[in-house]
């Protein structure tokens, strides 16, 4: 059977058109043979990434990205939505596993997956839609890094800036003259430093005889205090001797007498308190001590008598008159009004 040539034309059309769109789907991202697992992920911004970049898990590419799309009404967080899809068919993705976007090299981006440690919640299926983030590019990380650098050197140079501004309005004609002046001083202080060296030199060298002198001086009192250590140390001893005896003897004789004093004390004390002697008589005895009270009343009476009726007890001639009583002379009579004076 013979097969025409618009056959064979159709035929290779055909197949070129299968190949074509094969290669196309192939440059999207899908397998020749299709079939894969197509997951859908969603971040804040692209981070850059485009179609057909890999889907890399621990460095190694298991899939490609298909598609990059804009979405309006989802939050602003979720605008961003990533189709990529899973060539191999042994690999899920656990659920809370990482999806990051996230440059694979310094040229090339990519979304690494990160896979959960904890498969107890299990996998994700083909078609779920995954939250994922944005890592910082080389250029961002590079970025953060000197920036802050970049904000000390700016303030550094500003005030290196200052120094230098400083240093220019310092160092002019006035500053230049003021060094001068103040260099041509110092040269002054050190000429008169030398000049007081000189005096000094020459004062030393005058006096150096009066010194020698009196250097001679202290050492013939320093050879006689040596002579006489001897001497003063028996003066020494002797006097400490002397004082230690008189201490001793007196602290010794006091306390003995003090000892004496307080025993007695404690005796009349004791001999007191058992009734024993006047003073225990009157401590202990009521009617001794009411005796004397007795006594001391009886007494104020006769007082009081005395000076109302002194001619009871005491002779007084008047005008060649006698009353009744004892006759005294006029020196007993004297001592009885100054005892009468006395007792009032």
């Amino acid at each position: 059977m013979k097969i025409s040539k618009e056959v064979k034309s159709g035929f290779i059309a055909i197949i070129a058109i299968a190949l074509l769109i094969t290669g196309v789907n192939f440059l999207k991202g899908y397998s020749f043979f299709g079939g894969d697992d197509t997951y859908y992920a969603y971040f804040p911004n692209s981070g850059g990434i485009m179609p057909a970049s890999s889907v890399t898990l621990n460095g190694v590419p298991i899939g490609k990205i298909i598609a990059v799309d804009y979405v309006v009404n989802n939050p602003p967080d979720k605008r961003v939505k990533i189709t990529f899809n899973i060539q191999d068919k042994n690999i899920k993705i656990p659920v809370g596993s990482e999806i990051k976007v996230g440059s694979l090299d310094l040229f090339n981006k990519g979304i690494i997956i990160t896979m959960a440690e904890d498969l107890s919640k299990g996998f994700y299926k083909p078609g779920s839609k995954l939250d994922g983030v944005v890592a910082q590019d080389m250029l961002q990380q590079v970025q953060a890094y000197a920036d802050p650098i970049t904000q000390k050197l700016q303030s550094l140079m500003s005030n290196v800036d200052k120094v230098v501004t400083s240093l220019s309005s310092f160092w002019d004609d006035t500053a230049t003259s003021e060094l001068e002046e103040s260099m041509k001083e110092v040269k002054i202080a050190i000429k008169r430093l030398g000049n007081v060296a000189i005096e000094v030199e020459s004062f030393v060298q005058t006096e150096k005889v009066h010194l020698d002198r009196i250097f001679d001086n202290v050492e013939s009192i320093t050879n006689n205090l040596k002579r006489s250590n001897e001497e003063i140390r028996a003066i020494v001893g002797n006097t400490k001797k002397i004082t230690d005896d008189m201490v001793t003897a007196d602290f010794k004789a006091v306390i003995t007498e003090a000892r004496e004093t307080i025993q007695s004390l404690n005796t009349i004390l004791t001999d007191a308190s058992n009734g024993k002697g006047t003073l225990g008589k009157l401590v202990k005895d009521e009617t001794f001590y009411n005796e004397l009270v007795k006594t001391n009343v009886e007494l104020q009476d006769l007082v009081a008598d005395l000076k109302l009726h002194p001619e009871r007890y005491i002779h007084f001639s008047v005008l060649g008159a006698r009353s009744k009583g004892v006759t005294l002379t006029p020196n007993e009579e004297k001592k009885l009004r100054n005892l009468l004076d006395t007792l009032q």
